[in-house]
């Protein structure tokens, strides 16, 4: 741990709609039907959930993290900016992590635009990651997946340029052209707010981040994979000049603490089991429309028959995810331990997973907050104290 920075904690919630069908075995994105959608139902959960946002505030969570997507049960955020309006007037002091809206789906400047408006809202407490956005978003958004990665560079540049460059200033790409270049309002951070790029492993996107100086955060995919891409990562960010710290590197587990061992997994583990068995289940071609993947990687997912469906496990998840049920003491030394290994001084916690009732969040994010948060710190300390002697 000595080589790693104070530690923060955020706090992130997917908003899910957990009325789904079990029935259904080719997942809930896309094409299921959006007349199952009850709005009276969205006000209450959209209630409880702002509500648990704004108590990790309360609580002591160093962020709260919203993100966006599309035609899904798996989260009530088409927009990820508008659940951050309402966080920067009812919370104080947390950051607020946006995501994010992938920037290839929309217009770039208005991005910058509203991206500034929310860093004004809440006094400089935004900050940004920017992902491509997964292959299920562009089945429902008029946009070529042969052409995101071009069109998310093209946009990044824009997004800089606005935020870096006096305006009105001019832009000729390939994908859009600007003679007024000329945001209104700018961002409150100077020169703009801390940047991210989220990705699943794949070499572009974590050379992209590496090059131009922003961190990284990788999801949903095995601790190995990521380990050997923030490697990757952190060589190539110092080819390029850049100097990575442990801020660079965001990871993310899935956690329930309870009393018992034994009460954790009663409380917990079928929840998060339902969010993998239901709301992230994908039909493989929804997840990879044609295009999307590089040639080279879709071959090696062939070669590998990772794009067949496999029978998501209890024992599978927890050995290749950061997933933790327990007492505070054993989520503690495991959410260090996760930390340590991955030289990550932010990690995203998982709180509210899956069909979970507002109740159990509320008692996770409070015991989390209260009991666990205040261990690893000490573990921390502890560890700078026995590397200084």
């Amino acid at each position: 741990m000595s080589t790693l920075q104070p530690l923060q904690f955020y706090f992130m919630h997917f908003m899910p709609y957990p009325d789904v069908a079990p029935s259904r075995p080719q997942g809930q994105w896309v094409d299921i039907p959006n007349r199952r959608f009850d709005p009276k139902i969205g006000h209450k959960l959209y209630k409880e959930y702002i509500d648990e946002l704004v108590l990790a505030d309360r609580l002591g969570y160093d962020g709260l993290v919203v993100n966006e997507h599309h035609a899904t049960f798996y989260s009530l955020m088409p927009s990820c900016s508008v659940i951050a309006g309402a966080l920067a007037l009812l919370t104080e002091r947390a950051k607020i992590c946006v995501f994010g809206t992938p920037i290839a789906l929309t217009y770039p400047h208005r991005l910058a635009e509203e991206y500034a408006m929310l860093d004004v809202m809440s006094g400089g407490r935004l900050e940004c990651a920017f992902p491509l956005g997964t292959g299920m978003e562009y089945w429902v958004n008029p946009i070529n997946p042969s052409f995101a990665r071009e069109r998310f560079r093209e946009g990044m540049d824009i997004l800089m340029q606005a935020w870096t460059q006096p305006g009105p200033s001019r832009y000729d790409g390939e994908f859009y052209q600007y003679k007024y270049l000329n945001p209104f309002p700018l961002p409150y951070q100077k020169p703009h707010p801390k940047i991210y790029i989220v990705g699943s492993g794949t070499e572009e996107t974590i050379n992209y981040a590496a090059e131009k100086g922003f961190g990284y955060s990788q999801v949903f995919t095995p601790i190995a994979a990521q380990l050997k891409s923030f490697e990757n990562y952190r060589a190539t960010a110092t080819k390029n000049g850049h100097v990575p710290d442990s801020e660079s590197i965001i990871i993310s587990a899935m956690a329930f603490v309870a009393e018992t061992e034994e009460k954790a997994i009663e409380e917990g583990k079928e929840h998060i089991l339902f969010y993998f068995k239901n709301l992230l289940k994908t039909d493989s071609h929804l997840n990879s429309p044609p295009g999307y993947l590089p040639v080279e990687r879709l071959r090696k997912r062939l070669e590998s028959g990772a794009i067949q469906e496999t029978e998501v496990t209890w024992e599978g998840l927890t050995s290749v995810y950061r997933t933790v049920l327990g007492t505070p003491d054993q989520v503690a030394e495991r959410i260090a331990f996760w930390c340590e290994q991955a030289q990550s001084s932010k990690i995203i916690l998982h709180l509210h997973v899956g069909d979970m009732p507002h109740w159990k969040a509320v008692k996770n994010i409070t015991l989390f907050a209260e009991e666990v948060i205040p261990r690893v710190r000490k573990l921390t300390s502890l560890a700078l104290q026995v590397a200084a002697e």
